[in-house]
This record gives C-alpha cells, sequence and structure tokens, in this order.
C-alpha cells in the first residue's frame, strides 16, 4: 500500500502595502471569485423586496428624460444639436447616471462595509471595483430606452437623415470606460474622506446634484463660447458625456487635444484615489 505523504506546511503572511501607489495584481486576480459574489451581492441586493426590480433601470432615465423635456426643451429652451431632446437626454443620461451610481455607492465603502473589513482579510480595493463592475449591468438595461427611441427616431421620423449610423459607434465603449475609471478615483477619493468624516457621506449627493448641471448633460457643449470652454472642460465628465454622443448620435464638438487631456485627468484622478484609499484603509477598522 502506497504511503501518503501530507502536502508541505506553507505560509501565508499578510502585510500593509507600502510605498504610495502599490497594486498586488496577482492578489486581486486571486480574489476574482470574491469580486464575482460582491457583483451578484451589489445588484440583487439593491432591487430585493422591490415591485419592478431591475426594471427601475429601464423606467428612471425615460422619467428623467421627461422631466428635463419639460423643464429645459419646453421652458427653458436650451437647443439639443438639432438631436430630438428625448434621444438627447437619454444618451447623455447613460456615462452620468453610471458616474453618480459609481461614486455614490462607492463612496461609502468604508461605511457601508466595514462589518466585513473588521472579520475577514481581502484587498480592500475590489470591494469599489464591484461597484463599478456590477453597475454596468444597470448601463446595458439604460441602453434599452435609449435604443427604441432611437429607431423610432431613425426610421419613422424626419429626423432619421440627421441621425446616421456610423463606425463611430464601435468606440461607444471607451467613453464608458473613462466614465468608469474615473468615477472609481472619485469613489476612492470620497471613501477615505467619509471613512474619517461620515458626515460628507450627505455632502455627497449634493455634490453629485450640482456636478450633474455642470456636465454637459441637458446642454450641449457646442453651445459654449469658445473663450468659455476650458471651463466647461476643466469639468472631467463634460469629455466622456460629449464623446459618447459623438458615439452614439454623431453629434458633439470635441477635438484631440481635448480628449487626451481629459485622459490624463483621469489617470491622475484615478492614481491619486488609490494613494488616498490605501494610506486611509491601514488605520480605517479602528476608526469606523
Amino acid at each position: 500500500m502506497a504511503e501518503i505523504t501530507a502536502p508541505p506546511t506553507y505560509e501565508i503572511v499578510i502585510q500593509p502595502s507600502r510605498g504610495w501607489l502599490t497594486i498586488d495584481w496577482r492578489e486581486l486576480w486571486e480574489y476574482r471569485d470574491l469580486l464575482v459574489l460582491l457583483v451578484q451581492r451589489d445588484f440583487i441586493s439593491r432591487y430585493k423586496q422591490t415591485l419592478l426590480g431591475p426594471l427601475w433601470h429601464l423606467l428612471q432615465p425615460v422619467m428623467n428624460a421627461a422631466v428635463y423635456f419639460v423643464i429645459f426643451w419646453l421652458i427653458a429652451r436650451i437647443p439639443t444639436d438639432d438631436v430630438p431632446p428625448p434621444l438627447f437626454y437619454l444618451c447623455s443620461q447613460l456615462a452620468w447616471n453610471y458616474f453618480a451610481q459609481n461614486v455614490t455607492i462607492g463612496g461609502a465603502t468604508f461605511i457601508n462595509n466595514a462589518h466585513l473589513f473588521g472579520k475577514v482579510y481581502f484587498p480592500r480595493l475590489i470591494v469599489p471595483v464591484s461597484v463599478v463592475v456590477a453597475n454596468l449591468i444597470a448601463v446595458g438595461l439604460q441602453l434599452v430606452p435609449f435604443i427604441l427611441c432611437f429607431a423610432y427616431y431613425r426610421f419613422f421620423t424626419p429626423h432619421g437623415a440627421t441621425l446616421p449610423l456610423t463606425w463611430w459607434l464601435l468606440l461607444a465603449p471607451l467613453p464608458l470606460f473613462q466614465t468608469a475609471l474615473l468615477s472609481l478615483g472619485v469613489s476612492l477619493w470620497m471613501s477615505a474622506s467619509t471613512a474619517k468624516y461620515r458626515d460628507l457621506v450627505h455632502l455627497n449627493q449634493y455634490l453629485i446634484q450640482i456636478w450633474m448641471f455642470a456636465t454637459p448633460v441637458v446642454w450641449p457643449l457646442s453651445k459654449i463660447p469658445p473663450e468659455w470652454k476650458w471651463i466647461a472642460l476643466a469639468n472631467p465628465m463634460a469629455v466622456p458625456v460629449e464623446a459618447l454622443r459623438i458615439c452614439l448620435l454623431g453629434r458633439g464638438t470635441l477635438g484631440a487635444t481635448e480628449v487626451i487631456v481629459s485622459i490624463l485627468l483621469t489617470l491622475a484622478v484615478l492614481a491619486t484615489g488609490i494613494v488616498a484609499f490605501q494610506k486611509v484603509e491601514r488605520t480605517v477598522i479602528d476608526s469606523v
């Protein structure tokens, strides 16, 4: 009978990260199953005990577009770059709602998950990343009313000639990817701040509301005078929203320089957000 030998002993060493910006990509990959579970938790728990469930993702942009149509089109008469107003607003919300949901939920990472962080070790960065991934499902659902509205105006109204289907559609994931990186960076900053000062959670909600009106969601970037355009572009969400409209609707005013500067700004926000997040996570369990 063959002798069965015990496997060699080994040790798992858990130690704090050192340096300003250190990401253990191997460790994150080893916890990929946890990432999947957190994505499922975030999406399912959000609609538990609700009547409509994920259908709220379809109704929310439609109801918002109806409000924007009445206030900003019928009353304020803000132009929409010759795009039908409902289609303009639905397109703008794809990037903005994704960003707002990521920041709102991910910005309270340490507060909402303190019970979990205090019991078991895992890379804390997985939690805000799971929020960004889970909300991609919401973006997919919000595409449904946009596609239906686009098909209506494209094939059944005189606006069809002004809504061409071009190869720019293939580039639509790029603005969403930039939005994901930017929202992750901002949510990491928010998480680091709210871990020490909990009242900032309430401030975040007002910040998102004000930020939306400073972003070309209900107004086109083309209507900003050239001498003031740099102020609008200082908003890091301006380029992703405008770029997505260019890809999906063929309307927008962006240059290569503006896109490059926006990407560099996004990477800067993400890098500094990771630094702030990692600095706080070392002692956050003692304070939350």
